[in-house]
């Protein structure tokens, strides 16, 4: 899409932000009823597009993507009403004889760029919220899944005017015509690196900025851990969608007394859920594939370098570059300075790591960038509160994973390198809103004290600072 095109659809929806500001509740829950109903119509097609762009199986996308969508649109379809509502706050001394309030806003005209892992959740979740707080958007998903963006288009399509709600197919090119445009917000999903150059360019017209990014999220499991539900719900965590999770497993650390029993468990139920040979997981219809020939060119690389430094696979290890497929793969013994143990590894192979002090673990997490997830598997109450109190990331769970993101109660963003904001339920309608302070005279006491400062000014500015 050239610029001048790009610039017509942003100009387009200047005078619906505008108008927007003073909808009410119900015209915007009507909105997000539209998203809902059309999102649904499409229900058949969603599921086919990810089935064609990376083998996706259709349960693994109902319950990841669309289950998502509906109780995100249902909970601001019910809640917007009080969202909207300005709260009223309490006077203080220098306020006294005034009423305030915070009068939530909308921010206007707004950017939504999303990934290719989930596609849907990633795009209509935001713009649900954005709807919510009464935005239009634009939304720029991934060119790295065609079929996905080409079908996000016509949901789209199918439930908004252009003026309203607007889909633009594009490469990195278009992202970055898009991105010198001046909107109110930018609401990005993607990897850190991108997420800078995101920042970098919503910093040339101090646009406001949500940024959900990823990181090597850890996994601590220790001696008292229920050791199957830790392996099960790990292992499960970790290959949904073939590892292709910003907030899945990235490294599991064990403690080396239960290291060889919690390695069998984990084995059994890889072993179980996708097949004991290559050509039964090969074939296995519950195992995604890589996105791209490219990022399994970089998992390749990533393994090769591991292998050849002394990693020791326990299970999988084999890549098909025709069938873009890896073998679901553990690994032992990574030694700490490869790339595997620097970057996201954001695909279906996870490195155990045994440990004998929790101090260093610990220690570990915290010189590494603060990750997106942390997950601590023990029944000691003890450690499960030193882990939280003693690390950082952007959101943890406690003998569970992935569930943070689910849960819908709590904010779900990242802290440093792993993102910036907040999002879901009123986290994400707040993401979309300015927070507008206003405060009403009601007996003008004020004046008492500007110039000229008598005497008894001075007294009373004095008291006051005490």
């Amino acid at each position: 899409m050239s610029d001048d095109r790009l610039a017509a659809l942003f100009d387009g929806q200047r005078k619906t932000a505008l108008a927007w500001r003073t909808s009410t509740a119900a015209e915007r829950v009507e909105r997000i009823k539209r998203l809902l109903a059309s999102v649904r119509r499409h229900r058949a097609a969603i599921l086919a597009a990810a089935a064609s762009d990376f083998s996706r199986p259709a349960a693994e996308v109902t319950l990841t993507e669309l289950v998502g969508i509906t109780r995100e649109a249902k909970t601001a379809m019910r809640r917007t009403a009080h969202w909207m509502k300005p709260r009223h706050r309490s006077s203080t001394l220098v306020g006294f004889g005034t009423a305030a309030y915070v009068r939530p806003e909308p921010r206007g005209r707004s950017l939504i760029i999303s990934p290719w892992n989930y596609p849907f959740l990633l795009s209509f979740g935001p713009l649900i919220s954005a709807l919510a707080a009464g935005c239009p958007a634009l939304i720029k998903p991934s060119e790295i899944t065609p079929g996905h963006a080409a079908l996000i288009s016509r949901i789209i399509a199918d439930a908004f005017a252009p003026t309203e709600v607007a889909v633009v197919e594009g490469d990195a090119t278009t992202a970055n015509a898009l991105l010198a445009l001046p909107f109110d917000h930018v609401f990005f999903t993607g990897s850190t690196a991108v997420g800078k150059l995101v920042m970098a360019a919503a910093a040339r017209h101090l646009t406001s900025v949500t940024l959900e990014l990823g990181g090597k999220s850890p996994v601590i499991v220790d001696a008292s851990a229920d050791l199957d539900q830790a392996a099960k719900v790990t292992m499960a965590a970790k290959f949904i969608n073939d590892g292709q999770t910003c907030i899945a497993p990235d490294h599991v650390y064990v403690e080396e007394s239960v290291r060889e029993e919690f390695t069998e468990r984990c084995l059994a139920w890889l072993a179980r859920t996708y097949g004991v040979s290559v050509d039964a997981q090969r074939g296995n219809p519950n195992l995604a594939r890589v996105v791209s020939s490219r990022h399994l060119a970089r998992l390749a690389d990533l393994l090769e370098e591991a292998t050849a430094a002394g990693a020791k696979v326990l299970v999988g290890g084999v890549i098909d570059r025709d069938a873009r497929f890896v073998a679901p793969t553990l690994l032992a013994e990574v030694p700490p300075g490869v790339a595997m143990m620097r970057e996201e590894i954001f695909g279906p192979i996870l490195p155990l790591i045994s440990y004998t002090s929790l101090d260093a673990v610990i220690a570990a997490i915290n010189q590494a960038p603060k990750p997106l997830a942390l997950y601590v598997w023990t029944k000691r109450r003890t450690v499960a509160d030193r882990v939280v109190a003693e690390t950082s990331s952007g959101g943890a769970c406690i003998n569970h994973c992935l569930i943070q993101f689910a849960h819908g109660n709590v904010p779900f963003g990242g802290v440093n390198t792993s993102g910036m904001g907040s999002s879901h339920g009123p986290w994400g309608f707040g993401a979309f809103s300015h927070e507008r302070a206003v405060v009403e005279s009601r007996v003008m006491l004020a004046d008492r004290l500007f110039a000229p400062y008598t005497s008894l000014k001075r007294r009373a500015i004095d008291w006051l600072s005490r």
